[in-house]
């Protein structure tokens, strides 16, 4: 059977981007497997303030929310309300873990002052040493993080 160009050109193209869309979103329907002390997601830091104040700060005890089955903390209530209505956006990559170690098949805490922020997306890493390692190619270290979270989360 002889395909048009027009199914050439969908199989070749629009086949590949569907898929590549139904990758990421399952990367980022995370599970609820999330890095935590104690039950508390980054250590007690807001995960807004990363984006909005560009600043890790510390959260709150009075101001709080369970999602994803810990405990979030922030720096004010107007931050709190923009977890609240999108906390996907908000919470780090790789449920908080490392991200250099998850682009290196193993799961490592983190240091809430060791972040970054690419493509509107909160990264951290175990430390301010390993951070500056994850800015050398971010790109890659990204893309091999996101092959390997599937897998690390099982």
């Amino acid at each position: 059977m002889d395909l048009s160009l027009y199914e050439k050109i969908k199989m070749k193209y629009i086949i590949p981007q569907i898929f590549a869309l139904l990758f990421t979103m399952a990367l980022y329907a995370q599970d609820g497997k999330f890095y935590n002390t104690n039950g508390i997601a980054i250590k007690g830091y807001d995960p807004v303030a990363y984006f909005v104040q560009h600043s890790a700060l510390e959260g709150k005890d009075n101001i709080i929310l369970e999602w994803s089955g810990i405990i979030w903390k922030f720096s004010s209530k107007e931050n709190f309300n923009l977890f609240k209505m999108n906390p996907q956006k908000y919470a780090p990559a790789y449920g908080g873990f490392c991200a250099y170690g998850t682009s290196e098949k193993h799961l490592s805490p983190t240091d809430p002052t060791a972040w970054t922020i690419v493509n509107n997306k909160l990264y951290l890493n175990y430390n301010q040493k390993v951070k500056e390692i994850w800015m050398k190619d971010t790109a890659v270290r990204i893309n091999n993080a996101d092959s390997n979270w599937l897998i690390l989360i099982k």
